[in-house]
């Protein structure tokens, strides 16, 4: 990793707010206490273990299906989440995700640096991935004016209701120094494949 690459990941970081897994809560412990959304940070060594994969970092805010303060479980995909229109798939401050390396996505380069994460579901079309440039802001309204670009998601039903939205980045074990992000909440996920250039 060179000098400018180290910095900016340090820099980014730095906006990254992790609550502890103390601080979490569950579903019924949520629509109790008004519904907050505990915040996750998660990575993966891309392409490797610690010593030779490159760490891709996403932070989130992970609301539950529940509505804040009652026990009514919410139909996500086309209601609370619209289809067509731009959600910050999340809760509060906007999804961001780091990379140290550059991201090799459907023929287009994501540069080394950090990125504010949103998505655009479609019920009967392609739905969307978008990389935005526009880090360190609440998630709300959705910012479409500095996208970076913006991908085709695999969309797919899971047989298993999902309770609280979680994403997923997995190595792809199908070529080398690649990787999955998965969106994953109610009985839809949502996959991205993607590669670090080296």
């Amino acid at each position: 990793m060179n000098k400018f690459a180290s910095t900016l990941v340090l820099a980014a970081s730095a906006l990254l707010c992790a609550v502890p897994a103390s601080a979490q809560q569950s579903p019924a412990r949520a629509a109790s206490t008004g519904g907050m959304s505990p915040h996750e940070t998660i990575s993966a060594y891309i392409g490797g273990n610690r010593r030779t994969g490159t760490l891709v970092t996403i932070s989130y805010g992970r609301p539950y299906s529940i509505k804040p303060g009652t026990t009514e479980v919410r139909k996500i995909w086309g209601d609370l989440v619209k289809w067509d229109k731009a959600d910050r798939m999340g809760a509060d401050e906007a999804t961001l995700l780091v990379t140290p390396l550059p991201l090799e996505i459907q023929g287009t380069t994501v540069p080394a640096g950090a990125y504010t994460l949103y998505i655009v579901p479609s019920e009967s079309g392609t739905s969307k991935l978008a990389f935005s440039t526009n880090i360190g802001k609440w998630g709300i309204p959705v910012d479409e004016k500095h996208d970076l670009a913006r991908f085709d998601l695999k969309k797919e039903a899971v047989e298993n209701t999902v309770g609280q939205l979680t994403l997923e980045l997995a190595n792809d074990a199908s070529a080398p120094n690649s990787g999955v992000l998965n969106i994953v909440w109610e009985n839809t996920k949502f996959s991205l494949p993607f590669a670090v250039k080296k």
